[in-house]
Parts: structure tokens; C-alpha cells; sequence
């Protein structure tokens, strides 16, 4: 596939994630909330993370922002659920990698996400799409000092 075609997919992708987000929303209970905004550009976002058994049994956000904030934040809720704490934040760290345009293990299957790679160009945009991962990176950090 050439670079044009595999951007326009990308794009098409962000868009997707962005006009159609997945788990938006907010969970009650005893749920974890993480808030954070980048005040550069305006984009807020609210987190809420339901953990079992040292899982990540549900994600769901809301906030407004630009559509690489918020499709991030639809992917990000998509690929941590079901992993531990620690797979998540290891995955936050190789996302933060591939937007720092530094190697990472490309043996995990990013799914998504991988769509968000170019933004690695832009360097104004990564703060955007690295948001929702600080939230959650934060959350978890919160939850263990909790303990």
C-alpha cells in the first residue's frame, strides 16, 4: 500500500473514532476519575475507570477537544480494557514512544492506534493525542497510592 493510501486510511480511521467515539460516557460506582485538560489548545477530557482484580474492567470518557484528543481517547478506552494495570500502562508508554517518533515494540498489535503514528510529525499535536493516556497513566498512579 502506498504512503497516500495508507494515510488516507489513518485519516479515516481518526475521523471514525472521532464523529463515532466508543465508550463515551461516564461510570458511576465506585469508578476511578481522572481530569485533565491542555491548556495550549482547549482540550479537556474526563476519565472513568471501573478496575477489578487488578483489571481494567471498563473505560468510558467525555470531554471536548480536537478530533486527535478525542479519537485517541476512543481508542485508548478500546484497547485497555480487559488488561492489567501494568499492560496498560505499558501500552501508554509504547504509545508515548511512537509519538516521540522513538522505537517501541512493535510485536504488540496496536490495533487502531496505529493510525495516530503521524501525528509524530506534528510536534504542537502530540500533547493532544497523548491526553487521555496521561489521564489514565495518572489514575493508576492515584489507585496504587491509594492503597
Amino acid at each position: 500500500m502506498s504512503f497516500n493510501n495508507l494515510d488516507t486510511l489513518y485519516r479515516q480511521v481518526i475521523m471514525d473514532h472521532y464523529k463515532n467515539p466508543r465508550n463515551k460516557g461516564v461510570l458511576e460506582d465506585d469508578s476511578l476519575t481522572v481530569n485533565m485538560n491542555n491548556p495550549t489548545c482547549g482540550d479537556r477530557i474526563q476519565l472513568t475507570l471501573k478496575l477489578e482484580d487488578g483489571k481494567v474492567a471498563d473505560a468510558k470518557f467525555e470531554g471536548e477537544g480536537c478530533s486527535i484528543s478525542m479519537s485517541s481517547a476512543s481508542m485508548m478506552t478500546q484497547a485497555i480494557k480487559g488488561k492489567t494495570k501494568e499492560e496498560a500502562v505499558k501500552l501508554s508508554h509504547i504509545f508515548s514512544d511512537m509519538m516521540l517518533g522513538k522505537d517501541y515494540d512493535d510485536d504488540i498489535d496496536l490495533g487502531d492506534i496505529e493510525a495516530l503514528q503521524g501525528v509524530s510529525q506534528f510536534p504542537a499535536r502530540i500533547k493532544c493525542a497523548t491526553l487521555a493516556w496521561k489521564a489514565m497513566e495518572k489514575g493508576m498512579n492515584e489507585e496504587d497510592a491509594a492503597k
